[in-house]
């Protein structure tokens, strides 16, 4: 047995993406996100809990070119594994987004409406510009018409733990992106 297969949770069925790939890919979108922002005071606009590692990682990626400010937002639209399709804000802005270029940030798109609702909602207070990235993106699970200028990952639908994703709280911490198996308690 490898060290990475031993060090994998018993809980995950297989890696789907490692921490190297992840690292990369990060270095890739900050660059990209440097450029398109580069002399611009940038609202980086995290949607908790999930964004957190991701956030992170991609905020240490972005280039001294752009001045990043940082909030946070908490919604809610998950009951277990799947999506409720009602979206609850739990956490709003502290920092008013009116004529701002403002970036959120979200840990996966699935069906899109939790993102087509939050943008919605932030549109309605006037950012001068309003872009998603989003280190996971599953095409295929579309409910709402959404698409996230910014993606680290196309995945397969599946259901997917680590590097901030979770199940009921747990496995947030994990290094790379992996598969869960069925869930136990």
């Amino acid at each position: 047995m490898s060290a990475e297969a031993a060090s994998v949770h018993p809980d995950v069925s297989r890696v789907l993406i490692d921490e190297k790939a992840l690292k990369a890919r990060i270095r890739e979108l900050g660059a990209q996100i440097t450029r398109d922002y580069a002399g611009r005071r940038l609202m980086v606009v995290g949607v908790l809990k999930g964004s957190l590692i991701f956030m992170a990682d991609l905020l240490r990626a972005l280039g001294p070119e752009v001045d990043a400010d940082v909030d946070f937002m908490a919604v809610s639209s998950y009951a277990g594994t799947a999506s409720t399709g009602t979206i609850r804000v739990l956490l709003d802005l502290r920092e008013n987004p009116e004529g701002r270029d403002v970036l959120v940030v979200e840990d996966i798109v699935d069906t899109g409406l939790t993102l087509a609702s939050l943008t919605e909602t932030l549109r309605a207070r006037k950012p001068r510009s309003l872009e998603v990235c989003t280190l996971l993106d599953k095409p295929d699970c579309r409910k709402a018409p959404f698409q996230p200028k910014y993606v680290g990952f196309k995945i397969p639908n599946e259901f997917v733990v680590g590097f901030g994703l979770d199940y009921d709280e747990r496995y947030r911490q994990l290094p790379y992106v992996g598969v869960l198996r069925t869930p136990s308690k």
